[in-house]
């Protein structure tokens, strides 16, 4: 293994179902109650997998953080003791944080398999540092132009570039088709 931190002896991962908007808050009491009530042996990480979401509206581009799974917030924490047993001290704790529905898994939840948490953390990574634009498009497909040098024209998609957010589009500029490219939030969809 690499140079990882050293998972404490008895922690797992578990999810925690939380009243929807509530995800933030519930992340940020624990992270912050944990000390004072004296669980930092208990609970070491609380996960809240995001990405950042781009969309234009009126002309302005606006961003905002979508949660990648709404509703839940992941947890790192030593719930089980030796024998098997829930320790009540974490389990009250989490249980009555405002906000939080309960364990997935009700009274005796299960722990997330190691490989549930990487898919997480690969995709909270994937989502790092870019910009994932609201809408997905299709080769092909018409678009109207509504920011740059080319506004108000529409044309058509020719290429997809997700990883840099750009768009190859063909617009008909004195009746020839020219290539542009645009970013996501420069072009919206053609209404029907």
């Amino acid at each position: 293994m690499s140079a990882q931190v050293s998972t404490p002896p008895g922690a797992q991962w578990f999810a925690l179902h939380t009243l929807s908007g509530q995800e933030n808050k519930v992340k940020t009491y624990i992270e912050k109650f944990k000390k004072a009530e004296e669980l930092d042996d208990y609970i070491f990480e609380v996960l809240l997998p995001t990405e950042v979401v781009s969309e234009v509206k009126g002309g302005k581009k606006t961003t905002k953080t979508r949660k990648l799974y709404p509703g839940y917030v992941f947890i790192h924490m030593k719930l089980y003791g030796e024998d098997g047993k829930v320790i009540n001290k974490p389990w009250y704790f989490v249980k009555e944080v405002a906000g939080v529905i309960g364990f997935v898994g009700g009274d005796s939840p299960a722990a997330l398999r190691q490989s549930e948490i990487d898919e997480i953390r690969s995709r909270i990574e994937a989502a790092s540092g870019k910009e994932v634009p609201k809408v997905s498009y299709e080769v092909g497909e018409e678009v109207k132009i509504t920011d740059g040098a080319f506004a108000n024209l529409t044309g058509r998609i020719d290429e997809i570039d997700p990883t840099r957010g750009k768009l190859k589009i063909s617009v008909s500029i004195f009746g020839r088709f020219t290539p542009v490219e645009l970013e996501y939030w420069q072009v919206q969809r053609l209404t029907d």
